[in-house]
């Protein structure tokens, strides 16, 4: 099916000539006007016939979305056989039509024109830059659901406290903070339903991080300079973290030449919907994560028991989720994200909680760099907490924070038997998971990934990884938490700019700005100049609008007596400071962490305007 939709402030129609005997007669009108409406014109194509119910579901979503995004709910349904040469048969098309005006009824103001008329029509395009959209839809992506498991028990949940106390989930809400109330919330009570926009969504498209690309799909993002360096410097962290622990980094395909069965095969091994393409006789799957990729170098390897654990890294930037039209949601849920990912290849199980505890520790540790707060979320199988319980009361005292425990009663078709996730929270009280560690009893035997200790030869025990969960996600939760506070503000290391200079008389004090600037720079501190036209007051407002953590005026005063009055964002106050003490202290903020040039001329006047 093919779809056009244009924004209009009317459009009108009425038929002329009957098409044979293909005409509707009843059901329809024959003539009629729609104000300030999407008209969608709609193509059904000779495929649709394979599959009618899924085709209508998902040209109803498209029209869901497109209609949210314009803030309508007034439809005209006009088929339309134009948008394609590759059209369905009259009753297939009708049908179509039919069903389609039916599954939006309840939803929308609709009009649909008739099917099979010559039809004399007038309209008006609003013209804004969303107003005229196109749709490719056929019955295939439709959302992946897990197995049925018939007859399973449900699982159960605690909480559990660093004391060792464990308590009903509800009695415990009392006793927690409001991060591991809103987990509880959300997975044991059925969650509190929709609350609207989480407030990063709008936060990273005011502060020209990131925005969304109308040339591109839903869920793919287009990074502007400032949010490319905050996510360069997550990742580059991320990376130097992993590394010092002892992931060694990979790169993988993201491609892989697969047969049909096997797409299906690994797509469920993973339990996460995959994108498929056809290129003559071949079909290639684009992977989920870097799961498959890392899996299929150690089982190439030579592994031997002394090698153990092997802890094998990528910062996987070409990560997809075949996240549904709806689902999508700004820096939490898209389809296209980069996730730092590592699987550790362990002795056996013994040896995997080993690491599952340092990897978990390390990754409540990043929550404390990054200035985020997480609410964990321990999930087992029954088995593995009778013969484990002692292990799990010890990790959950040296975590020193209340855990939620999901007790699954079988592992079913799950591939590992433990996992702690850390959740982060959005300011409409919905929880989103981060980091992540799993112990996957099943892959190594699957995929044939060997050790040996020169005599014999096992399977390992594996731990899936991510430090700090997806980048995006990352990011998103420090927005989130930075809109909490009195005053919004990023950890100086990852603040685009750290220094602004705003010189008095931009003519007369310019020059010392950029000498002050280039000190900064040599110190590895990013330090730009507003030399625009403007008054003073305005340069500080707009300082405060960038989240510029430091920022200095000169003038005279500062010049003849090297001591600048620097405003700290944060704190409110205006300190007096010599240039050493200013880069003694901003270099304390920024300390160990990555450091990066401007990626925007030091010049504001010099920033082009993205949106």
């Amino acid at each position: 099916m093919r779809l056009l939709f244009i924004h209009s402030d009317h459009l009108e129609f009425e038929v002329t000539e009957e098409i044979g005997d293909l005409a509707e007669t009843e059901g329809v009108p024959l003539e009629g006007r729609m104000e300030d409406c999407v008209a969608t014109f709609i193509s059904v194509e000779s495929g649709d016939a394979e599959d009618i119910e899924a085709v209508v579901s998902n040209a109803a979503t498209e029209i869901r979305d497109v209609t949210g995004q314009l803030q309508t709910t007034r439809v005209v349904l006009y088929p339309y056989a134009h948008l394609s040469d590759d059209l369905a048969p009259p009753d297939v098309a009708t049908e179509v039509m039919v069903d389609l005006e039916a599954a939006l009824a309840d939803e929308f103001d609709l009009m649909r024109a008739p099917f099979g008329w010559y039809k004399r029509f007038e309209l008006s395009c609003k013209g804004h830059p969303l107003s005229e959209l196109s749709r490719h839809v056929s019955s295939e992506f439709e959302e992946a659901v897990e197995p049925d498991e018939p007859g399973r028990e449900p699982s159960t949940w605690e909480v559990h406290f660093p004391d060792g106390r464990r308590e009903d989930p509800a009695t415990a809400k009392a006793e927690v903070d409001d991060r591991m109330q809103a987990l509880i919330t959300d997975e044991v009570e059925g969650g509190a339903g929709d609350k609207g926009e989480a407030p990063h969504v709008s936060l990273m498209q005011e502060k020209v991080f990131v925005g969304y690309d109308q040339l591109s799909d839903v869920g793919n993002l287009r990074w502007y300079p400032r949010g490319k360096l905050i996510r360069d410097q997550l990742m580059a962290y991320v990376t130097d973290l992993v590394v010092d622990y002892g992931g060694m980094p990979v790169e993988t395909p993201i491609m892989y030449d697969l047969d049909a069965r096997a797409i299906s095969e690994h797509a469920d091994k993973f339990g996460e919907r995959q994108y498929r393409f056809e290129s003559g006789n071949r079909r290639l799957m684009l992977r989920f994560a870097a799961c498959f990729g890392q899996f299929s170098i150690m089982r190439d390897m030579h592994i031997s028991a002394n090698d153990l654990p092997l802890r094998v890294y990528e910062m996987s930037t070409y990560s997809f989720r075949r996240e549904q039209r709806g689902e999508v949601s700004g820096l939490r849920r898209l389809r296209a994200f980069t996730m730092p990912d590592m699987h550790t290849a362990t002795l056996d199980v013994d040896h995997a909680l080993e690491e599952f505890e340092r990897q978990a520790e390390l990754a409540l540790d990043i929550s404390d760099d990054l200035a985020v707060r997480y609410a964990p979320i321990f999930r087992m199988t029954a088995d593995f907490y009778e013969e484990h319980a002692a292990w799990v009361a010890s990790l959950i005292d040296d975590l020193d924070t209340p855990v939620l425990v999901e007790l699954i009663p079988e592992r079913g078709h799950r591939y590992w038997v433990a996992k702690i996730d850390f959740a982060a929270v959005d300011g409409t009280g919905r929880p989103f998971e981060c980091s992540t560690v799993q112990i996957d009893v099943e892959s190594a035997e699957r995929f044939d990934i060997e050790y040996t200790d020169g005599e014999t030869v096992y399977h390992p025990t594996i731990l899936h990884y991510s430090p700090s969960g997806g980048i995006e996600r990352v990011f998103a939760a420090i927005l989130e938490d930075a809109a909490r506070e009195a005053v919004p503000q990023l950890p100086t290391w990852l603040s685009p700019t750290q220094v602004r200079f705003i010189p008095v008389q931009p003519e007369a004090h310019l020059e010392a700005c950029d000498e002050l600037a280039d000190r900064l720079k040599a110190e590895g501190i990013r330090a730009d100049i507003d030399d625009r036209d403007e008054s003073v007051g305005k340069r500080i407002a707009t300082a405060e609008t960038d989240w510029v953590p430091y920022y200095i005026v000169v003038g005279n005063r500062e010049m003849e007596r090297n001591e600048y009055g620097v405003n700290i964002r944060v704190e409110g106050d205006e300190v007096t400071m010599t240039f050493d003490e200013l880069v003694e202290q901003v270099d304390a903020e920024i300390n160990a962490f990555p450091r990066r040039p401007l990626y925007l001329p030091r010049q504001v006047s010099e920033h082009p305007r993205f949106i």
